[in-house]
């Protein structure tokens, strides 16, 4: 008798385990099986490290022969950097797969079951298939359109103001609500601000969850105002800071490089950068997620592109007045049936905050 939510359960607990340390493969579990037992389990390692299957199938060793195999993810077919995770399925004499969700790579799709049935396998798919697929929600979106997954997340009081009349902004939420915060970092590839921010508040953007890593930083800033002693600057934290600029050269440009800045130079729209070129640019160095700290132009901007999969919105129980910073840019929304509307909501408390995430639904944005 087979029990194959539960186990899949547990491989689905394992990916998780390894959520922005995979890019730019997507984060997967893995599960040997036999007799009703585990006997062998695995997660994606980090890029060119095995895939989740075979760490699993390695630690059961000889005991795979004839077992089942839980992943959370179809399994590959295609050489990449490492070979296809079916040929070594095949080799450990697995008796049965069962799967997750569908590989959305143009590459896979369907190749890895296919093969895997095609050697004598029994396969099964979609197998708790919204959890897996919620897994590999950034990877999706990067195979399918050139883009990472893009997270905004705001903290504001009750009013919906990020900082008082004169700019003070530290701090609106508590110390559980900014935990979280770090959570996230550590679960993102990228946290991008606007340079405002830098100016404004002077943060690291490092990630300070226990055993968590640094993101890769990127800072939107078309005229190179970043002052000398930021501290994504001064503060050594690999994988390092990128700035996004319209300049093209100059002698502070020089001196960002020297101190191993990377600059990409981008398109100008509006008053700033091109944020979907940007997107692709960082994208295109295997970035899957992107998580938007601010600030309220940088969130205007991503919304009226239309550019934002997931919002993440800190309330503290507070009033600043209407004389404070506006958490979100004006966004040229004149009735209100061009609202931006949030789908898949969920509230929850942390300590005496109030956390509310949702998808934005399709932008109606009327200009002004």
């Amino acid at each position: 008798m087979h029990d194959d939510a539960y186990f899949m359960r547990q491989a689905i607990r394992l990916a998780r385990r390894a959520v922005g340390r995979t890019s730019p493969n997507p984060p997967v579990g893995a599960v040997v099986v036999r007799s009703q037992r585990v006997i062998g389990r695995g997660f994606t390692a980090p890029a060119g490290g095995p895939h989740a299957e075979v760490v699993a199938l390695r630690r059961a060793g000889d005991r795979a022969r004839g077992a089942t195999l839980y992943v959370s993810l179809e399994p590959c077919a295609h050489h990449g950097r490492t070979p296809p995770c079916v040929d070594a399925i095949v080799e450990a004499g697995v008796k049965r797969v069962v799967f997750g969700a569908r590989d959305p790579n143009p590459r896979v799709l369907g190749n890895g079951a296919g093969r895997l049935r095609r050697r004598g396998i029994e396969v099964v798919g979609n197998v708790e298939r919204p959890a897996c697929d919620e897994l590999i929600e950034a990877f999706r979106k990067h195979v399918t359109s050139g883009l990472p997954l893009v997270t905004v997340k705001l903290a504001a009081s009750l009013d919906g103001r990020i900082a008082t009349c004169t700019g003070e902004s530290k701090w609106i939420t508590g110390a559980s609500a900014r935990v979280l915060a770090h959570r996230l970092r550590n679960e993102h590839d990228a946290v991008l601000v606007g340079v405002e921010t830098i100016i404004r508040d002077d943060p690291a953007l490092t990630c300070r969850a226990p055993g968590g890593r640094n993101p890769l930083r990127v800072v939107l800033d078309s005229r190179l105002r970043i002052p000398a002693s930021a501290r994504v600057l001064t503060k050594s934290a690999p994988p390092g800071t990128v700035i996004a600029t319209t300049v093209r050269g100059g002698a502070k440009a020089d001196r960002l490089r020297r101190r191993g800045v990377e600059l990409l130079t981008v398109l100008r729209e509006g008053k700033g950068v091109s944020v979907r070129q940007v997107l692709r640019l960082v994208a295109k160095r295997g970035v899957l997620s992107v998580l938007i700290e601010g600030g309220a132009a940088v969130a205007a901007s991503m919304l009226r592109a239309g550019l934002v999969d997931r919002m993440v919105l800190f309330y503290a129980p507070k009033l600043i007045g209407g004389d404070g910073r506006a958490m979100i840019d004006p966004l040229g929304v004149r009735r209100m049936r061009h609202v931006i509307g949030l789908d898949d909501v969920v509230v929850r408390r942390s300590g005496s905050d109030v956390v509310i995430s949702g998808r934005p639904a399709t932008v109606h944005v009327t200009r002004r």
